[in-house]
């Protein structure tokens, strides 16, 4: 699990967000700023008073046992009952996560978070009776069920669906243990993140004379610095602590990878990622064409790297110089509430209510705005609790990469608000495979509304040029991730033992290419083989090429969204409310692309390709 044009000095800038960016303590940020979760619950006792009522209530799930298959009517008490309590337990484990990555160093909420997770499994042991024997039911009853029910209705698409994957569910005692082995399925990731984000002694390093701690949120601030100095030295000491670190990330890694390997082989699949993709009834050929299409295309990435060269200046390109801004001396920088009326004013094309929603979003605290220090790097956007709101947890530096990752995890709000009202909890939850669709889209929708307000040869470089960015960490750099989690995954199934140098080599030699380091492209210090290691995706288990095919459906939904019909609007806002209706690639086809077709990847490409084209008659107008 996961949203104008006018430009304002980079010292006036640097004199606020910087100041923020830097503040150690949380209680000294405004609370504005902050999300309130007292929205979940009003305080930590009324949380624990909460948990101890579903506590004592799930146990009267063990009443429905050997009655499921009887009547329509049982059947229907029987989920009603599993749906309401899941929702609560859902709530429940937002609120306790939410708080600890609020200060990570924080035992109380870490505790907490591990009660939730020992609550799901004892849930999933006293239910583990519950899917064999729905398994049971052939589907002549169970349309029965459905025309004595109507209600039924609600969980048809749960109950089809678990029918599907028949051959990959076991007998009680089978999903007994499945259930308990989920205290340890959980434990490398956990391991990771409380290491990495509570643990890690992050290096300092100094900077233009004053001493910084390289925490995650200083990293991607000064490896963007427009010094080149600062961002080698920076990128060379971040990696190489990492690698002092190399066999403890090597083992957690390698730990996730045996947990699901477990689970694949107790689930009857043939391989991690065919385990993976099957909770949306995905075929793996839609993961293997990315990679395939991704590296038949490698040149066009290439001439992207070779047109950041040349837009910087640099007889050779380095790993470290991929961050910096293209343009020189061009402010990019955005206040949060430059950022927000940015934001709110490029949705536009997705209507009065879409705005609307995220204008709430932005003034009644569902976002945690700034860094702070033992908070949880990076962004994401918490939708599970249903009967609330989402949630979005920020870093904002006030770069432009920043108000793209605010909008793209707007996107990911509103995708779980909309599905959230209209559909019911059974059905509210939705694929990763479409999850990424709302928030890449919104980015689109962004870059569109910027280039129409600017026309400064400089400032549209910088614009498109973010679209590029975009194009390199979501398609190219995603699937390269993808790629490296099969190579990881593949070696392990056969039975070979990884280490944190396995992990390094197979990584530097895999950037090595995607980077045409060989050819001069981009050079690749060897420093990077680290980068593996602080990724907290590759313990998801192939989750990051839905970034790469999310941004390629987004892609020919946006000209949908921009220029095409209302009706065609309509149908991308009808695919944000449908939840779980039907699987995914059956809802992108409703909103109006095909994911088994190359037409959305070949319509990505060319964009990028115009992009770059459009970039280098700017450049020669400018005589560069």
């Amino acid at each position: 699990m996961r949203k104008k044009a006018q430009l304002i000095t980079a010292m006036m800038l640097f004199s606020t967000t910087v100041a923020v960016s830097q503040m150690k303590v949380r209680e000294e940020l405004p609370e504005k700023y902050k999300w309130n979760l007292s929205d979940l619950y009003a305080t930590d006792d009324t949380w624990k008073e909460e948990k101890q009522k579903v506590q004592q209530n799930m146990q009267k799930a063990a009443s429905y046992k050997g009655k499921l298959t009887q009547s329509a009517t049982v059947l229907l008490e029987a989920l009603t009952f599993n749906s309401a309590l899941i929702k609560e337990m859902s709530r429940l484990s937002s609120y306790a996560s939410m708080k600890s990555d609020q200060d990570t160093r924080v035992t109380k909420y870490a505790g907490m978070k591990q009660e939730l997770q020992q609550l799901f499994s004892e849930y999933g042991a006293l239910t583990s009776f519950m899917e064999p024997e729905l398994l049971t039911l052939d589907e002549d009853k169970l349309n029965t069920f459905f025309a004595k029910e109507k209600e039924l209705v609600t969980y048809k698409f749960y109950l089809t669906d678990l029918i599907r994957k028949r051959a990959h569910r076991g007998s009680e005692e089978v999903e007994k243990v499945m259930a308990y082995s989920a205290l340890m399925a959980g434990n490398a990731a956990n391991i990771f993140s409380t290491f990495f984000n509570a643990e890690f002694p992050h290096p300092e390093i100094e900077l233009n004379g004053e001493r910084v701690k390289l925490n995650s949120a200083n990293f991607a601030l000064y490896r963007a610095s427009e010094d080149r100095g600062v961002r080698s030295k920076v990128f060379a000491t971040y990696f190489r602590k990492l690698n002092e670190f190399q066999r403890t990330f090597g083992a957690q890694l390698y730990g996730n990878i045996n947990a699901a390997l477990f689970t694949t082989k107790a689930r009857n699949y043939e391989s991690t990622l065919k385990r993976a993709l099957d909770g949306g009834n995905i075929p793996t050929d839609v993961f293997h064409n990315l990679i395939t299409n991704v590296n038949g295309n490698l040149e066009t990435f290439h001439r992207y790297l070779n047109l950041r060269k040349r837009m910087m200046g640099l007889d050779t390109l380095h790993y470290y110089d991929l961050y910096a801004p293209l343009v020189e001396k061009v402010d990019l920088e955005y206040s949060v509430e430059e950022a927000i009326e940015n934001i709110l004013k490029s949705l536009q094309p997705l209507g009065t209510h879409y705005v609307d929603v995220s204008k709430r979003a932005f003034h009644e605290r569902w976002i945690d705005m700034y860094p702070n220090e033992g908070k949880r790097s990076g962004a994401y956007s918490n939708g599970s609790a249903y009967d609330v709101h989402p949630y979005i947890l920020m870093n904002y530096n006030g770069k432009y990469n920043d108000m793209t990752t605010l909008t793209h995890e707007l996107g990911h709000t509103m995708h779980s608000y909309l599905t959230n009202k209209q559909q019911h909890f059974a059905n509210a939850d939705y694929s990763i495979f479409v999850a990424e669709v709302a928030s890449t889209l919104n980015e689109e929708l962004l870059n569109d509304y910027m280039l129409q307000q600017i026309k400064d040869d400089k400032t549209r470089l910088a614009i498109l040029g973010n679209y590029l960015e975009g194009a390199k960490g979501t398609l190219f750099r995603q699937t390269q991730f993808a790629e490296f989690e099969s190579m990881i995954h593949e070696q392990v199934a056969k039975g070979e033992a990884l280490t944190g140098e396995d992990f390094d080599n197979m990584y530097l030699d895999l950037t090595k290419r995607y980077y045409g380091h060989d050819k001069n492209v981009c050079i690749v210090d060897d420093y990077v083989k680290s980068e593996w290691s602080y990724i907290p995706h590759f313990y998801y288990n192939f989750y990051v090429y839905q970034y790469a095919t999310s941004f390629t459906a987004s892609t020919a939904l946006s000209e949908k969204v921009l220029r095409g019909t209302d009706q065609d609007r309509k149908k991308y806002l009808n695919f944000l409310a449908s939840g779980s209706t039907k699987y995914p690639v059956e809802l992108l086809v409703d909103a109006g692309v095909d994911m088994n077709t190359s037409e959305p990847f070949d319509l990505t490409i060319a964009k990028i390709n115009k992009v770059m084209a459009e970039m280098e008659t700017i450049l020669k107008r400018m005589g560069k």
